[in-house]
């Protein structure tokens, strides 16, 4: 994936472009967790090497998302910033504010370390921001730096996801990461709900 749009903005003097994307918007329990990511313009050649092969995270097996969430992490020119809607919040806000509500407070995390002039978000829909922001459906598959939030944003809930199978094991999140697999419904059915299951959610067992 190229970075195509990020140059298309950097020309025209954008230099802080920031893309988003979330990852947990179906699953029947668990947070909502946003990025808000930035590729810093002199290491545009390095970042399109070393990234050779990224794609949505939804297209990437999980050995591929922890490879490329270990070369951001360690890459000096990337920065980002995480914001999280839990299932609390989801319950009380609907599913879709609580997203949108999660991508905020990644960008304002990600604007305490680098000053940000441009959004561009995954979605038909926009962000509470006073900063300049363009919505892109499909943007985790288009742009580079919303593939790369979306890889960030899938390695780090599903790692939530596995700290919660150790308090609730019965329903095994370190496999299903709360989304409605056969036997997440079955254990549901059998057992209820736990604590970090989203109360709001039809949830067919």
């Amino acid at each position: 994936m190229r970075l195509t749009k990020e140059l298309r903005l950097w020309k025209k003097g954008y230099t802080g472009v920031v893309g988003i994307d979330e990852v947990g918007r179906g699953p029947f329990a668990g947070p909502v967790v946003a990025v808000a990511l930035m590729v810093y313009p002199e290491s545009k050649k390095k970042i399109a090497t070393a990234f050779r092969g990224l794609a949505d995270s939804k297209k990437l097996s999980e050995r591929k998302r922890e490879y490329f969430f270990k070369l951001a992490f360690e890459h000096s020119g990337i920065e980002w910033g995480i914001g999280k809607s839990s299932e609390k919040k989801i319950d009380k806000m609907n599913i879709l504010e609580s997203t949108k509500r999660a991508m905020e407070k990644a960008v304002v995390a990600l604007n305490k370390k680098k000053k940000i002039d441009y959004l561009l978000l995954d979605g038909n829909f926009s962000i509470v921001s006073t900063l300049q922001q363009e919505s892109v459906i499909r943007g985790d598959e288009k742009i580079f730096s919303c593939a790369l939030a979306s890889v960030i944003a899938k390695v780090t809930r599903d790692k939530m996801m596995v700290k919660y199978h150790q308090h609730y094991p019965k329903y095994r999140f370190d496999r299903n990461k709360g989304y409605g697999t056969a036997f997440h419904r079955l254990v549901i059915k059998k057992h209820g709900l736990c604590p970090i299951h989203r109360k709001s959610f039809r949830i067919k067992t």
